[in-house]
């Protein structure tokens, strides 16, 4: 191992401890994310609801979270029957800060309430579709720094009122006052006095059952149950559900999804999540310096001139400048008569027409190109003697046909 390198280590290491020395005595910062996923122990999960809820039903709690509720309800329908209705019988009960509800999923659960059943929805923000088939309205009032008061309209439970520190009421603004029963109010306290009184929990029938809508879903969270008595709140919220099964719905609590990743739970913890990241800098730094002194420079190697070519071009035209066109012609012709016997293999001791055939079959040239050069080069050998430059230039052209 190289001094550089044992350098950059250390170096490494040293930041580590740094930042681990530096961390150790720091608070954890608290989560206040809304949630409302039964996994989370911060403020605003469900994770204590969670072990509580066999103990404040006391029946059978079957959580749904791996299906939606159209595909988990529509398992349970029963066609095969004369009378077709659901193989299950209860409560379908959902928490979470907005609307997690797909529109089929909606309908499927008025289907499910239409037979009998009933459903809970604690939700700030509901599916559109159920207000408009249930004609009512919900609204929010930002009513300043004050806590908010709960409380039910029993008139055994009206006493009790239960203060909540968030800011925001979302209540119902328009009910069917003919059809639905008003079941928990909220306000703000003022000098004793509650003021801004607003429906926050109501009984609306539909069909055989019953929907139950409550716009305070914080009252169920890890917080609010674990502050002072505000736990009582929640189980008589939910102590107006008739008696059966419950079917929880956790799936997609604000999008929730659960990671597939190996590493989900090196990045769940503070710590290993840290130590994780500095091994992966760590190791792009070694490779990043690495790599720079391992790798050399390529020399560009240039192609080696062809001397043989350059040799041809300066004899050729040695002989021209002398004007010994007979010579260069006979050069010429030698220089391709070699070519021919070494790359084609034919015989050039007799330039007939079987040469010709031959040559014209191997090369793939034009017939009548070969044919020429053949009487070219016959006459020339038969000692005719004409314009001997002009025997230069159309010889040449023809050898040039030939062999390009």
């Amino acid at each position: 191992m190289s001094k550089t390198l044992k350098i950059y280590i250390a170096v490494l290491v040293f930041i580590l401890a740094l930042v681990l020395i530096a961390d150790h005595d720091q608070p954890k910062p608290i989560d206040w994310r809304p949630t409302y996923s039964v996994n989370d122990k911060i403020p605003y999960g469900l994770y204590v609801f969670d072990k509580e809820i066999n103990g404040i039903f006391k029946t059978k709690v079957e959580r749904i979270s791996t299906m939606t509720p159209y595909e988990y309800l529509d398992s349970k329908y029963d066609e095969d029957t004369l009378v077709e209705n659901y193989k299950i019988k209860g409560t379908f009960i959902n928490i979470s800060e907005s609307n997690a509800i797909d529109e089929q999923s909606i309908k499927e659960i008025f289907y499910f309430v239409s037979h009998g059943n009933n459903a809970f929805l604690s939700m700030k923000t509901f599916p559109r579709y159920l207000l408009d088939s249930l004609k009512i309205e919900v609204n929010s009032d930002f009513q300043g720094a004050s806590d908010t008061q709960v409380w039910l309209a029993n008139k055994k439970m009206k006493a009790r009122k239960y203060s909540f520190p968030e800011t925001i009421e979302d209540y119902f603004s328009k009910i069917d006052t003919a059809n639905t029963i008003v079941l928990g109010y909220q306000g703000k306290l003022s000098n004793k006095k509650i003021i801004n009184q607003h429906v926050n929990y109501i009984k609306v029938p539909y069909r055989q059952g019953y929907f139950y809508l409550h716009t305070q879903p914080v009252a169920f969270t890890n917080f609010h149950l674990l502050k002072d008595k505000n736990y009582q709140y929640a189980e008589s919220v939910l102590s107006y559900l008739p008696k059966g099964d419950i079917f929880w719905y956790t799936k997609g609590q604000n999008n929730e999804s659960i990671s597939e990743s190996p590493l989900r739970y090196i990045f769940s913890q503070s710590g290993l999540k840290w130590a994780w990241l500095f091994f992966l800098i760590g190791m792009l730094i070694f490779i990043i310096f690495n790599a720079k002194r391992k790798q050399r420079i390529v020399p560009i190697l240039k192609p080696l001139p062809n001397l043989t070519v350059d040799f041809t071009k300066t004899i050729g035209n040695l002989y021209y400048q002398e004007g010994d066109h007979q010579n260069l012609i006979d050069k010429k012709i030698i220089y391709f008569l070699e070519k021919i016997r070494n790359e084609y293999l034919i015989d050039t001791t007799k330039l007939d027409d079987n040469f010709i055939q031959k040559l014209h079959h191997k090369t793939g040239k034009n017939v009548t190109n070969i044919q020429e050069l053949v009487y070219l080069i016959n006459e020339h050998r038969k000692s005719y003697h004409g314009s001997l430059e002009e025997d230069l230039i159309r010889i040449n052209n023809a050898i040039e046909k030939i062999l390009n």
